[in-house]
């Protein structure tokens, strides 16, 4: 084939060909060597939720610790009984999914972590998740809950407020756990029911 001359209209169009040949190549390289190496990332920044030296105390008598995820599908929500809003909110969700799951309900496990240990004693806690059958509160002394707060990753500040007082600033998903205290997904502040539902009935069936 002769060779095309400088100057020739056919150079540029040769250029743009070798670099979409280029291009090509990269997302090949990407597709089989860089896509997986960010999943492994992403995979182990979650492998480890959940997991600590914690040490808290719910509701029903048990120790709240790493091996309490293990055994049967958990899900595990943080917020305090002073809460306007969002926990409230997210205990007349769990109510309402427990309702759909029916029979399984059983099979999950609910734990409400306290975010605000100095007001939320076990007692409290108790009396503020009674009305939800089958959620367990769960809390304990402040450096404990300062742990559990790092092990599951979970973004609590405390907002002073007039007179004294105080709020909490919180995360509002919810954490699934398997069976085997790995993390399953989650499940985002009033997400869409059939969402919510079909998230539990895979970590239930997982």
């Amino acid at each position: 084939m002769a060779d095309i001359k400088q100057g020739s209209p056919l150079r540029p169009l040769r250029y743009a060909l070798w670099a979409l040949v280029v291009v090509a190549l990269a997302v090949v390289g990407w597709m089989k060597f860089g896509a997986p190496r960010l999943a492994e990332v992403a995979d182990a920044g979650t492998a480890s939720l959940g997991r600590g030296d914690y040490r808290l105390v719910a509701t029903d008598g048990t120790e709240f610790t790493q091996a309490t995820l293990k055994g049967q599908p958990s899900a595990v929500f943080f917020g305090f009984t002073h809460c306007p809003d969002v926990c409230p909110t997210t205990l007349g969700d769990i109510a309402g999914w427990q309702e759909e799951l029916g029979a399984d309900a059983g099979k999950l496990r609910v734990f409400f972590v306290t975010v605000d240990p100095e007001r939320d004693t076990v007692d409290a806690l108790r009396d503020y998740v009674s009305w939800v059958p089958g959620v367990v509160g769960v809390s304990g002394a402040p450096e404990e809950v300062a742990k559990a707060v790092k092990a599951f990753r979970i973004y609590a500040r405390k907002v002073p407020q007039e007179g004294g007082e105080y709020s909490m600033d919180h995360s509002s998903t919810m954490l699934l756990f398997d069976g085997n205290g790995e993390y399953a997904g989650l499940i985002g502040y009033q997400e869409d029911p059939e969402r919510a539902m079909a998230s539990l009935r895979r970590l239930l069936e997982s």
